[in-house]
């Protein structure tokens, strides 16, 4: 063909030669940038896929939501983040800041101050083991970390921890399950040891003049001992009954005040229920009180015994209403 074309034109071979060898290595070159083109257009269709997130820690949660940005605080000043970023598995009541709002004002600051306090407060919102929804509802009471078991109740779809509504359930982490609540969760109050027969004397301002007349006769040391005792136990009243002058002088007449005060003492723990069947008891003053009963009306000698059973660490009081005089010899 090219010789043909050369002899119409009347040119040489070469040139033309060279310009068709020109446009070839021009279309291998358009050739090659297609296709270049068309495999960096596959490539963008189709990206390399992510890695799937793994879930974070209950304090990772905690952390990134600004809804629990007090509970954080708290989880720091306590000293239980590394604890709930363990293995677990945990189950958490997880309070929201409006939560922790709703306790009296200076409460929280309080507690960053009280560490034990706070502690116990936070170890009252972890339960051990991963408990989804599902498992909460079947429950009517859970222990907790802390010790004590918070009470469930479901009426409907309202699910309560305590008297905290739950309000979102099973956030799932890495190690255990979050449930967010509205209100604190609060422990009880651990049950106060009773004080000795001598300490609630002291501390009930209807018995000033017996802890007068038990300090004078240097009786506070024996009714603070082991025992156990059992006190009839007069009040400011049943002295005032006396004729006047009478405390005063017994004050001063420690052998005689120190009669008549173990004149109201019995040894060992005798309740009201026991009283009630007796006619009569031995006191460690040596003499006998007689016991009557008359409906609800209980007496000692002439005094009547206006409220029973006052548990004490080393005994028990009943308050009379009329100072106990023994025999005279």
């Amino acid at each position: 063909m090219l010789r043909n074309i050369v002899r119409k034109t009347g040119r040489s071979v070469g040139p033309w030669r060279q310009h068709f060898r020109k446009l070839g290595v021009a279309a291998a070159l358009g050739l090659a940038l297609a296709l270049l083109a068309a495999c960096g257009s596959d490539a963008e269709a189709t990206p390399t896929a992510e890695p799937e997130a793994q879930p974070a820690t209950i304090v990772d949660i905690a952390v990134g939501d600004d809804r629990f940005e007090t509970l954080v605080a708290a989880l720091q000043a306590a000293g239980m983040v590394e604890t709930l970023q363990g293995e677990g598995p945990f189950t958490v009541f997880a309070p929201t800041d409006d939560a922790f709002a709703k306790l009296p004002e200076g409460t929280v600051a309080a507690l960053l101050e009280d560490i034990p306090t706070l502690t116990s407060i936070l170890l009252y919102h972890v339960v051990s083991g991963n408990v989804k929804a599902a498992d909460v509802v079947k429950l009517d009471m859970a222990t907790t970390v802390q010790g004590e078991a918070v009470s469930i109740t479901v009426d409907g779809d309202t699910v309560r921890i305590n008297d905290a509504q739950v309000i979102i359930t099973d956030i799932e982490a890495s190690n255990g399950t979050i449930h967010v609540i509205d209100t604190v969760l609060l422990p009880p109050e651990p049950e106060a040891e009773p004080g000795t027969i001598v300490d609630i004397a002291v501390g009930d301002d209807r018995f000033e003049t017996l802890v007068a007349a038990l300090q004078a006769a240097g009786l506070v040391e024996t009714l603070q001992g082991e025992g156990p005792f059992t006190v009839f136990a007069p009040t400011d009243d049943a002295f005032a009954k006396l004729p006047e002058g009478t405390v005063a002088a017994l004050l001063e007449d420690v052998p005689t005040l120190t009669g008549i005060l173990l004149y109201h003492v019995v040894v060992g723990n005798v309740m009201a229920a026991d009283v009630v069947k007796l006619d009569a008891a031995t006191t460690v003053q040596g003499s006998d009180v007689t016991i009557t009963v008359d409906g609800d009306t209980v007496r000692i000698n002439d005094a009547q015994v206006i409220i029973t059973d006052i548990q004490a660490a080393n005994g028990t009081i009943h308050v009379i209403d009329t100072v106990l005089l023994p025999p005279e010899n």
